[in-house]
């Protein structure tokens, strides 16, 4: 992958932390320490965390010499994965991850880098919604009126189907199925393949799946191991495009703002970096996950072009209506999948 975010690359190395970015190291005077709260609803041993979250804080406090650390709580400690953002805007936690499928009521434009059939890397859809998060429609209407920022982003690879007793060739293998679903979205394409979305968060597809209340998972292939479902899930799909998840770790403003400027700076840039590199963690992982997913009794079926079609169809509808749903309530949702598209070209164009 050629010339995608030229100023990161460097930095960017798949399987070693992400220590120095590439950037410059500025000196500073010793102050006062300040610790900052950290929390998210990922099981210990979660690639997000491992690659991503954990590498991110050691390098904050490398760079700040020691004047910011960090208290980490992982796997809903501080609270479920749906209240995060709450928590974060209320001083609970100080920085905090938000699953934006689980506050699309709130930050219902996020799940733009979630429709099926946008893209078809992980780094496709993330660096093309981190542009999207740095500039003005997405800043005014999404994340100032929650007092938050985005610190870092990862677009998961495109989702598959990974069903417990039918395997998944056509749409109308889907129909009446029980599917988890992140929401917003997600849930539109399923009702629209004659699919039954179940929105529960991540943590709780196991529990679901073990008591039969779930006859799938439109989900991404890392997770299924990350989340110990590999013992219920005997079909997966490859090649289809299903829709993603935006997973992103935001920091009220409230505590952004007191920040010294440097501070700022550094968080600023380190998480460019951390985003830029975790997407290509998470490319490089899919052919692995897969592999193991395999050795673990999963029996995959790789999607033809004939069989992608009425998925893809299907899927160019779910981004029409999406955007009118958002338009009808007032909301920029045409002019979000606008930018978004623009965005994904340009970024196609730099690979």
């Amino acid at each position: 992958m050629r010339n995608v975010l030229k100023f990161l690359v460097s930095a960017a190395v798949i399987g070693a932390p992400l220590a120095g970015f590439g950037l410059a190291q500025p000196a500073f005077a010793q102050t006062k320490t300040q610790t900052l709260r950290v929390a998210d609803s990922f099981p210990v041993g979660h690639f997000i965390s491992e690659r991503g979250t954990k590498p991110w804080m050691d390098e904050v406090v490398k760079r700040t010499n020691g004047r910011i650390k960090f208290e980490y709580f992982p796997a809903q400690q501080l609270g479920k994965a749906q209240d995060l953002l709450n928590l974060t805007q209320s001083g609970v936690a100080d920085i905090g991850y938000v699953g934006m499928s689980y506050v699309s009521d709130k930050m219902p434009f996020s799940s733009v880098a979630q429709l099926p059939g946008s893209f078809t890397t992980a780094c496709e859809g993330t660096m093309a919604y981190w542009k999207l998060v740095k500039g003005e429609t997405m800043m005014k209407n999404e994340f100032a009126p929650n007092k938050v920022r985005a610190i870092f982003a990862i677009v998961l690879e495109p989702y598959q189907f990974y069903t417990t007793t039918k395997q998944v060739k056509t749409v109308e293998d889907v129909k009446g199925l029980k599917l988890r679903s992140t929401g917003g979205a997600m849930d539109i394409f399923a009702r629209k393949i004659g699919a039954i979305p179940v929105r529960i968060p991540a943590p709780e597809a196991r529990e679901s799946l073990s008591r039969g209340t779930l006859d799938g998972l439109i989900f991404p292939n890392e997770s299924v191991m990350s989340y110990d479902l590999q013992s219920f899930v005997k079909f997966g799909t490859k090649g289809g495009n299903f829709g993603s998840f935006v997973a992103s770790y935001v920091i009220s403003d409230a505590v952004f703002n007191k920040l010294p400027k440097d501070v700022q700076k550094i968080l600023i840039e380190t998480g460019d970096a951390t985003t830029a590199n975790m997407c290509k963690v998470v490319d490089h992982s899919v052919e692995e996950a897969q592999g193991k997913l395999a050795a673990a009794g999963v029996r995959y079926h790789t999607l033809t072009p004939a069989e992608r079609k009425p998925f893809d169809d299907v899927s160019n509808e779910v981004a029409l209506d999406w955007a009118d749903s958002l338009d009808k309530r007032g909301k920029p949702g045409t002019q979000v999948l606008k930018e978004f598209r623009a965005a994904l070209t340009e970024v196609r164009s730099k690979m």
